[in-house]
């Protein structure tokens, strides 16, 4: 059996901050922990197909963000190396967030205040990939040795 492929959506604004979505307590994944947008890809969808669809599936049409790059494919360390994920990082530029039934909040967090949000495995090593804030602010223990600072 092949791996699942996600794509995950990470977005910073202005200030430097990521969006965080609070999980739903349904979600398969990471129950009433917060994340970022992102999905399971459909056949015949790319990777960036998928990031767009999830955003205005889980943001809503009227958010306005600029893509900036990709990372991947990454296998996940913390759900037993069986995801394929492909990371984009968007520069936020606006629009009001209409979240779906997969989230209960969202939060743009700081760097200074990231650590006192319960994440869900996996996210300080998508920060870490994606190298927007410095390694020394995530969790170390969240952080396969590949990727500690």
């Amino acid at each position: 059996m092949g791996k699942r492929c996600f794509s995950i959506n990470v977005f910073v604004d202005a200030d430097n901050r990521i969006l965080l979505l609070k999980r739903g307590f349904g979600t398969a994944i990471g129950p009433g922990l917060w994340g970022f947008c992102g999905g399971h890809i459909e056949p015949g969808e790319t990777p960036r197909q998928c990031a767009e669809r999830e955003i205005r599936e889980e943001l809503g049409a009227a958010v306005r963000c600029q893509y900036l790059r990709k990372v991947g494919p990454v296998s996940d360390t913390w759900h037993g190396g069986r995801f394929r994920i492909w990371l984009f990082q968007w520069r936020w530029l606006g629009g009001d967030i209409q979240l779906n039934r997969e989230h209960t909040a969202c939060a743009w967090v700081s760097v200074e205040q990231y650590r006192g949000y319960a994440v869900v495995d996996g996210v300080d090593e998508d920060l870490a990939w994606l190298d927007i804030w410095p390694r020394s602010a995530l969790n170390p223990d969240k952080l396969p040795p590949r990727l500690k600072p």
